[in-house]
C-alpha cells in the first residue's frame, strides 16, 4: 500500500506526541460526526477467543454488533456472551457486508494484525489492536501513517499505558530522582510456550471448526498442526514475535516514554543457536539509543527465558530483585528505580532513598478509566487515546526491530539501524526481515 498523506493530527505536532506529556494526552479530536452524550458506538471484534474476548468485554457498554473468529470452537464463549452480535468467520466479508460498524478490535495472532487493522482504517473504522501492534517494522510504520491519513482513533492493547505507574515513573525521572539514566535492564519470565523447536513433520487434519487458510493469513502456507495454536503461535517466526514481541510493549513502555526514546542506533543479540522455525529458548537483546532532548545516550538490555541482569549493588541484602513476572531497572547516576511489567509499583533503590525522596506533584493527566474505554472516548471525539499509533507505532518498531538480531543468519552481529528509513546499514541479510512478503491473495 502507498500512503499518500502522512499529515499529523490537527493542533498537535509529531514531536509532542512522541516526546513529552502530549504523547499520552494531547487534546486532539478525531474528525467525524458529533456524538450524543448517550449515543453508543457499534463495535466489532476480530479474534475473540483469547485476549480479544476481554477487550470486547471492556467495550460491553457499547453496542457489540459483530464478532469474527476463524475458530468457532475456541471463540464459542464470546459468541455466547454476546448473542446479539452477528457472527463471522472472515473479517473481509464482515467489513464488506456489515455496514453499521464504527470501530474494530483486532486481537488475532500477530501475523494478521496489520492486514485487518489496515482494511478497517481504510474504511474509516476506528481500531484497537492488541500488542504488539504488528509483526514487522514496516507494518508498524504503515499503520502509524495510515491512522493519520484516515483520521481514525487508534489504541494498542498495552493496557499498562493507561495506568498511574508509568506516569509516576515519567514524573520521577523527569524530576531527576535518579539522575541521568544511561543504562536500563528489562526482563520477563517468557517464553511460557515451546521455542527452540523444529517444524513438526506429521500432518493431522485441522478441526472442522477451524478455517486454517484464514488462520495462516498472509504468512507462508504450511500444514495444520496443534503445535501452532492456540497461543503457541507466539514462538514461531511465521506467526509471532517470541518473548520480546509478546511482552516488551508492556515492559519497556515506561522506558520508552520516560526516557523519550524513538529509534535505536544499533542492536545485537545473544542466544543459544536458533533455527528458522522458532525463537530461541532464551535470549539477551541489547539496544543502543542516542542522546535526545537533553538526555544522555542509553543502553537498554532485554532478557528472557530465565536470563536476568546483575543484582544492583544498591539493592539491600534480603530484598528480591524481581517483584513481578517481568521487571525493569533504571540505573541512574544518583540511584536506581525499579518497577513491574506494566510500570506497576515503582520504587527507588535503596529503600532509604525512597523514604527521603520528595515526590513531585503529578503533571501528567491520569486516564481514570479502562484502556478500552480510553479508546472509546477517542472514537467519540474525545482526547486522543493514550497509546494511539503515534506513540505505540514507534514503540512497536523498536520492539520488533530487536528480533532482527535474533535471526540465525545475523545472531551475534551488531546491526546498525537507520530508523527513519527502516534499514540496517551494515547487513543486507537482516534487511530481508524488515518487511516480510505476503503470500498471494494478501496485501497491506
Amino acid at each position: 500500500m502507498r500512503i499518500e498523506s502522512a499529515g499529523g493530527r490537527r493542533g498537535v505536532s509529531r514531536r509532542q506526541f512522541l516526546g513529552g506529556a502530549a504523547a499520552a494526552f494531547a487534546f486532539t479530536f478525531v474528525p467525524g460526526r458529533a456524538w450524543g452524550a448517550n449515543e453508543k458506538l457499534n463495535v466489532a471484534g476480530v479474534g475473540i477467543g483469547g485476549m480479544g474476548k476481554n477487550n470486547v468485554r471492556g467495550c460491553k457498554d457499547e453496542n457489540i454488533v459483530a464478532l469474527c473468529d476463524v475458530d468457532a470452537d475456541y471463540a464459542s464463549e464470546a459468541f455466547k456472551e454476546f448473542p446479539g452480535a452477528k457472527a463471522w468467520t472472515d473479517y473481509r466479508k464482515m467489513l464488506d457486508e456489515q455496514k453499521n460498524i464504527d470501530a474494530v478490535i483486532v486481537a488475532t495472532p500477530d501475523n494478521t494484525h496489520a492486514v485487518i487493522a489496515m482494511d478497517a482504517m481504510k474504511r474509516g473504522k476506528h481500531v484497537y489492536v492488541q500488542k504488539p501492534l504488528t509483526r514487522t517494522v514496516y507494518e508498524a510504520r504503515m499503520l502509524t501513517e495510515a491512522a493519520r491519513e484516515y483520521k481514525v482513533a487508534t489504541q494498542m492493547g498495552n493496557q499498562g499505558h493507561s495506568g498511574d505507574g508509568v506516569r509516576t515513573i515519567c514524573e520521577w525521572i523527569w524530576d531527576g530522582a535518579i539522575g541521568e539514566v544511561r543504562e536500563v535492564h528489562a526482563w520477563t519470565n517468557r517464553p511460557v510456550w515451546p521455542q527452540g523447536i523444529d517444524r513438526p513433520t506429521d500432518t493431522p487434519p485441522a478441526p472442522a471448526t477451524l478455517n486454517w487458510d484464514l488462520w495462516v493469513g498472509p504468512s507462508p502456507m504450511r500444514p495444520y498442526h496443534p503445535a501452532y495454536l492456540p497461543f503457541k503461535w507466539r514462538g514461531w517466526w511465521d506467526f509471532g514475535g517470541g518473548a520480546l514481541a509478546d511482552m516488551a510493549c508492556h515492559v519497556i513502555d515506561p522506558v520508552f516514554w520516560a526516557l523519550k526514546l524513538k529509534y535505536p542506533t544499533s542492536v545485537i543479540a545473544d542466544a543459544p543457536q536458533v533455527n528458522h522455525e522458532t525463537f530461541p529458548k532464551e535470549s539477551t537483546v541489547i539496544y543502543e539509543f542516542p542522546e535526545r532532548e537533553g538526555m544522555p545516550a542509553v543502553t537498554l538490555y532485554w532478557y528472557d527465558g530465565g536470563r536476568k541482569p546483575p543484582r544492583p549493588a544498591a539493592l539491600e541484602e534480603g530484598r528480591r530483585l524481581e517483584q513481578a513476572s517481568s521487571n525493569v531497572l533504571f540505573i541512574g547516576s544518583k540511584g536506581v528505580l525499579r518497577c513491574g511489567e506494566y510500570g506497576d509499583s515503582p520504587r527507588l533503590i535503596p529503600e532509604s532513598r525512597m523514604q527521603e525522596y520528595k515526590r513531585p506533584e503529578p503533571t501528567l493527566p491520569r486516564v481514570n478509566m479502562g484502556h478500552e474505554q480510553d479508546w472509546i472516548r477517542a472514537c467519540k471525539g474525545g482526547v486522543a487515546a493514550c497509546s494511539n499509533f503515534d506513540y505505540s507505532g514507534p514503540l512497536t518498531e523498536t520492539v520488533v526491530m530487536g528480533n532482527l538480531a535474533l535471526r540465525p543468519e545475523v545472531l551475534g552481529k551488531k546491526l546498525l539501524w537507520d530508523g527513519a528509513n527502516m534499514k540496517v546499514t551494515n547487513n543486507d541479510k537482516a534487511n530481508e526481515y524488515v518487511n516480510l512478503p505476503y503470500r498471494d491473495g494478501w496485501s497491506l
